[in-house]
């Protein structure tokens, strides 16, 4: 099957452009928001075009990669927003339990956006890190042979925390906090790093 032959390469790319995220995710983003486009375009296409023959999927699949980059990296701020309320919507399903109100829900996604577009630098960072923390995990899994994290390489995240509750998969979620908080501190001290360096406009 096609998308069994993808799954190494796909969990290799979510691997070595997990840990590049988390730690290094806001100097690099441009190059991976293109990574994931590309990751998330070979992912899907076979699902979308499963009945193609085998050179013609293989084609697709890679036109499907480059399409799925180049949007990527189009809607850079568009993506700037929606991870920031994806980031509020996730606290706040944290926070609440049961279905929140969907004006609740609603009143969040925005605040995320509007404050992720203020803010973007230090969100970008800590969500970088996370979600690169994330992805690097499910990474080593799917090629350690997890079957919920060669699902996820298949376009199936259901089988993975925060999708699922945290109950049974409490040291997936605590190596995510550890590597995200890890990656999140690295990219803050190369951040500050940068601007020492940097002279003050103006002179004087």
């Amino acid at each position: 099957m096609p998308s069994v032959s993808l799954q190494l390469p796909v969990a290799v790319i979510l691997l070595a452009g997990g840990l590049v995220a988390s730690f290094a995710g806001y100097r690099l983003l441009r190059a991976l928001l293109a990574l994931y486009g590309f990751a998330g375009g070979v992912i899907l296409t076979p699902i979308i075009a499963s009945d193609l023959g085998t050179w013609q999927l293989i084609a697709a699949t890679l036109a499907g990669g480059l399409a799925g980059a180049a949007l990527a990296i189009g809607l850079y701020l568009a993506g700037v927003a929606f991870l920031g309320a994806g980031l509020a919507v996730f606290v706040l399903n944290l926070a609440v339990e049961g279905d929140p109100d969907a004006r609740l829900l609603l009143a969040i996604s925005v605040g995320g956006a509007l404050a992720m577009l203020v803010v973007r630098r230090y969100v970008l960072i800590v969500g970088t890190a996370f979600l690169g923390g994330w992805t690097a995990i499910v990474g080593a899994m799917a090629l350690s042979q997890n079957e919920a994290a060669i699902a996820a390489t298949r376009g199936d995240l259901s089988r993975l925390f925060p999708i699922v509750p945290i109950d049974g998969q409490t040291p997936f979620a605590i190596g995510w906090l550890v590597l995200g908080l890890c990656g999140a501190l690295v990219q803050l001290r190369t951040l500050a790093r940068l601007r020492a360096r940097k002279p003050p406009r103006g002179g004087g």
